[in-house]
């Protein structure tokens, strides 16, 4: 098993899925960035959907937790924890609502340069289950 894969299979089986679903539905989204939009600083960059934050969170960068949001009625899909080269920082964007092909767009989209972003993708359930 590959590093990563071992490090999603811990982060899968220790991520407090319910608090966060709860918090998500709770505290509400935001959508900053809306399906096809380009990213205001990199505009090459576009977002393939809806990407936000969970109102009134809070991370170690001083921004709110970032969500992407899908098209589905399934709610907190899973995780993807970031390295972003050109910040400097690591940070974990939830999943939420997402189809089996939005989690396929959310991955490629944040793994799509390795040299200025990177991440480990970690699923709430098997991805097949997705499917059904």
């Amino acid at each position: 098993m590959s590093e990563n894969a071992s490090f999603a299979t811990l982060l899968t089986q220790h991520f407090n899925w319910a608090a966060w679903e709860a918090l998500v539905e709770t505290n509400g989204t935001v959508v900053e960035r809306a399906y096809r939009s380009p990213h205001p600083q990199f505009p090459e960059i576009i977002y393939p959907i809806d990407y936000g934050y969970v109102c009134d969170t809070h991370t170690s960068d001083g921004g709110e937790v970032d969500i992407f949001l899908g098209t589905a009625t399934n709610r907190l899909v899973g995780v993807i924890l970031t390295n972003d080269y050109r910040r400097g920082d690591r940070e974990v964007k939830l999943l939420w609502n997402c189809t089996p092909e939005e989690v396929y767009l959310v991955n490629g989209f944040i793994n799509f340069d390795r040299t200025l972003m990177e991440g480990t993708l970690a699923l709430r359930h098997p991805m097949h289950t997705l499917w059904t």
